[in-house]
């Protein structure tokens, strides 16, 4: 048929044309149902399975271990003292956790402090606090000596001895006494946390960094009368914080009290005949 300049061509079979395909009617799409808010979906979809999941962020292909290896790599029993993992918990604290504490530990007569670190207790804070005494005990005593020396025209040599005596005393006081209390209470069958022992030791000798920043006050009863008052606070805030647990031990808790608050005033002796004895 032909309809001015154009052609029709009815709906017939035409040498090399391609056959007309009926119309079936409407045939409805249906799509799978997924959730926009969850991704990825938490089932195993397609060819990634749960188990080769990518992971969330970068941090967990380091921080994770691979599914069936984490036996592997975490070992059991003694073997957990000589892993770097086991001890990474009590250093993850924040900085608002730590300014926190050691204000608890110049303020000792609340005795509130173990409570609050019953559960995460840290060793960041001791650590740190005991590398910062040694730090301030060598840098001081070096500066003291030194301009000592200048005024009297004197040869002056560096003492090294100082940072190796204030290490091991330092590393030593608040790692060999918190063992030593953590087996007598469990003696007396009143059994602390030895990591919160640590901690608790280890934030009572705060109070020393800025006493022996005024050691050089060249004042020999001044240093008496602020090593006095460093030893009393630190001594108050270790036993105070440990009575009520030591309590539960029987009629003998006074004496394993007396003995803690005795021998922190006998550390602050220590550190004011060896440490805190600066003259010009």
């Amino acid at each position: 048929m032909m309809s001015g300049n154009y052609h029709h061509i009815d709906n017939q079979k035409v040498s090399g044309s391609v056959p007309a395909v009926t119309d079936p009617g409407h045939i409805p799409v249906q799509f799978a149902e997924s959730n926009l808010q969850t991704f990825p979906p938490s089932g195993a979809q397609g060819k990634i399975s749960g188990a080769s999941r990518p992971p969330r962020d970068a941090d967990d292909s380091f921080s994770k271990p691979v599914n069936g290896t984490e036996e592997l790599q975490q070992p059991g029993g003694w073997l957990r003292a000589f892993s770097v993992a086991s001890y990474k918990p009590y250093f993850d604290v924040d900085t608002v956790d730590v300014l926190e504490r050691i204000k608890d530990s110049l303020f000792p007569f609340n005795g509130s402090f173990n409570e609050k670190t019953t559960n995460n207790p840290d060793l960041y804070g001791p650590f740190w606090i005991c590398t910062t005494l040694i730090f301030v005990a060598a840098s001081i005593g070096t500066f003291v000596t030194y301009v000592a020396h200048k005024f009297e025209n004197k040869e002056w040599n560096y003492d090294i001895n100082i940072v190796t005596w204030s290490a091991g005393l330092f590393y030593g006081y608040v790692t060999l006494v918190p063992l030593a209390l953590y087996v007598i209470l469990k003696y007396f069958s009143a059994p602390s946390g030895l990591v919160q022992l640590f901690c608790l030791y280890g934030y009572s000798l705060f109070i020393f960094i800025p006493t022996l920043c005024l050691s050089i006050v060249p004042l020999e009863i001044f240093r008496w009368i602020v090593a006095g008052v460093a030893g009393f606070m630190s001594a108050s805030f270790v036993a105070l914080n440990l009575r009520a647990h030591i309590m539960s031990s029987g009629e003998r808790w006074f004496l394993i009290v007396a003995g803690i608050f005795l021998l922190q005033l006998a550390l602050s002796v220590v550190l004011k005949m060896y440490l805190f004895t600066v003259t010009f």
